[in-house]
């Protein structure tokens, strides 16, 4: 294949915050695959703080709020290329707009979001056209993310870079404001899933295989390299699903438990969180 190019090198580091040298090792090693090379330093132990969502976008807001209810909640993302037109009035009140659209009509994908009224009986997508030949850049609408339930909570991060849509099963006020802690607990901690019941198959074999190739290099014994590899997939669970991770506020007790102590029955029914960092 061709040379790693030092871009390429530099793309996987700020992708996974692994050494320069390390990363290219393991883009070499993938002849240049990302998704392989970040295996690849995985399973030699590095520690990867793998980007799971929106790798393809460049700049831009992400966007989220809940309809005067609270029982549905939308998260929308306008991309464009320059961090300078992401920071424009103009182009956060377009994102803004576009959140109320999708917060009154809840349309189901971001292909039925483009052909609502935006106003005036300018579509959405007309109005992404719009705005494209005025700013000059390529702007679109990347992602829609919503939920609904008996009670959800929106978190936007300061600057529209980091957004987090949560639905409890419990509507009151107090449990309003703890799904407020929990929706910065998902900004912060970026996890996969509610609890190990919703980690793919997939991710569970990867992992069991990372446990395995980890235990072998560091000499276990044979007959309990399973059972290694098996802790190691419960500690992935700890570290990356909602309800296991140590809650940001008191790390002595997991999101669960914090929940718990809100009121007995109360849980997270769905989660979804957008990044452009």
């Amino acid at each position: 294949m061709s040379k790693i190019t030092a871009a390429e090198v530099n793309k996987l580091r700020k992708q996974t915050g692994a050494g320069m040298m390390d990363c290219k090792k393991a883009l070499v090693e993938a002849e240049g695959d990302f998704d392989k090379a970040i295996e690849i330093l995985r399973k030699k132990g590095q520690k990867v703080a793998e980007k799971r969502s929106d790798r393809d976008a460049n700049e831009g807001v992400v966007i989220a709020g809940t309809n005067a209810d609270n029982n549905f909640a939308a998260m929308v993302t306008l991309s464009c290329e320059t961090d300078f037109v992401a920071k424009n009035e103009e182009f956060v009140g377009v994102a803004k707009r576009l959140l109320d659209i999708a917060l009154n009509e809840r349309p189901a994908s971001v292909e039925d979001m483009k052909n609502l009224t935006y106003d005036n009986g300018l579509s959405v997508s007309d109005k992404i056209t719009e705005e494209v030949g005025k700013i000059g850049e390529k702007i679109e609408l990347s992602d829609l993310q919503s939920i609904a339930s008996d009670s959800t909570i929106a978190y936007n991060h300061p600057g529209f870079k980091t957004a987090t849509i949560v639905g409890l099963n419990i509507a009151s006020e107090e449990v309003s404001s703890a799904g407020k802690n929990v929706a910065m607990q998902i900004a912060a901690m970026n996890p996969i899933a509610i609890d190990s019941n919703g980690v793919s198959e997939e991710v569970k074999a990867r992992e069991l295989e990372i446990g395995r190739e980890q235990a072998l290099k560091e000499g276990k014994p044979e007959q309990i390299i399973d059972k290694i590899a098996e802790g190691k997939l419960q500690k992935f669970y700890k570290e990356n699903t909602l309800l296991n991770q140590q809650y940001f506020v008191d790390n002595k007790q997991t999101v669960g438990g914090y929940l718990k102590t809100v009121d007995k029955e109360l849980t997270v029914t769905d989660f979804k969180r957008g990044s452009l960092v």
